[in-house]
C-alpha cells in the first residue's frame, strides 16, 4: 500500500496521462486513490496466483503474472475516471493506448514491491527476548520450549521445538506475527525456521533443504532462496 501510494502521488505530480492541467489536489486524489485500488486487486491476484506452487517459486514469472492480472482493470478505471473527470470524453480508442503504459506502470510497481519484500527478509535479525506468544498456545508445561520451525499442514500447524513436535489449530500467517522475538525466516510457504535451529543444508537439482534440530528438514523454496542466502543462513 506505500509503495502504491507512492507511484500515485509521484503520477499526480508529474500529470500522468495529459491530468497535468488539473488541479494538484484533484491529482492526488485521484491517482493515488487510483494505485491504491490497484494494490488491492494485486493483493487478491497475488492470492490466486500464489495458489500454484510452480509459480509462486519463480518471483519473476509470479510478479508478471500478477501485473498482467491487474493491467486490464486498471485500464478500464484509468479510461472512464479519467476521460470523464479530466477531458470529458470517452473515445474508446484510448483504451488501447492506455493498455502499453498502464501495463509498464504496474510492473514497476510490483519490482519495487518484490525488492522492499526481499530487502526486508535479507534485515531481518530480530534480537533473542521473550518466549514468542506463540507458545502461550501449547499446554502450560510445553511453554518453556525452544522453537526450531513452524510448519502448516491444512487447517493446522505443527510447531517443531526441543520438547517434541506439537499441532496447533491457527493459520500459519498470523503464526509468524507470534514469532517476532525469535529470529528467523520464512523459507517457503509453508515454513518458517529459527535461524538459532539450522544445523547445515543440502543442495540437490537446485533446490536447498535446511537441516534444523530436531531432525526435520526444512524445504527452502526458489523464492525465497536468494534472500536466505545473502543473508547467511546456507
Amino acid at each position: 500500500m506505500a509503495v502504491s501510494s507512492l507511484a500515485g502521488v509521484f503520477l499526480a505530480l508529474v500529470g500522468a496521462f495529459e491530468t497535468d492541467a488539473a488541479p494538484i489536489v484533484s491529482r492526488l486524489v485521484y491517482w493515488v486513490g487510483l494505485c491504491l485500488v490497484g494494490a488491492l486487486l494485486a493483493a487478491i491476484a497475488s492470492a490466486w496466483i500464489g495458489r500454484v506452487g510452480a509459480v509462486k517459486a519463480r518471483p519473476c514469472l509470479f510478479g508478471a503474472l500478477v501485473a498482467l492480472a491487474v493491467t486490464p482493470p486498471i485500464t478500464v478505471l484509468v479510461w472512464l475516471i479519467g476521460q470523464l473527470r479530466f477531458h470529458g470524453s470517452m473515445g474508446p480508442r484510448l483504451l488501447t493506448v492506455y493498455l502499453p503504459p498502464v501495463l509498464i506502470i504496474a510492473m514497476a510497481v510490483r519490482s519495487v514491491n518484490a525488492l522492499a519484500q526481499a530487502k526486508h527478509l535479507e534485515a531481518r535479525t530480530l534480537t533473542r527476548g521473550a518466549a514468542p506468544r506463540l507458545l502461550d498456545r501449547l499446554s502450560p508445561g510445553l511453554r518453556d520450549a525452544e522453537v526450531f520451525a513452524v510448519e502448516a499442514e491444512d487447517h493446522y500447524l505443527r510447531l517443531h521445538t526441543s520438547l517434541g513436535q506439537h499441532l496447533i489449530l491457527m493459520r500459519f500467517r498470523d503464526a509468524l506475527t507470534e514469532l517476532d522475538t525469535i529470529e528467523g525466516a520464512q523459507t517457503h510457504r509453508s515454513w518458517w525456521v529459527a535461524k538459532s535451529a539450522v544445523q547445515g543444508a543440502q543442495r540437490r537439482d537446485g533446490r536447498a533443504t535446511l537441516e534444523i534440530k530436531g531432525g526435520s528438514r526444512a524445504p527452502v523454496s526458489r523464492a525465497y532462496a536468494r534472500a536466505l542466502r545473502k543473508a547467511g543462513w546456507y
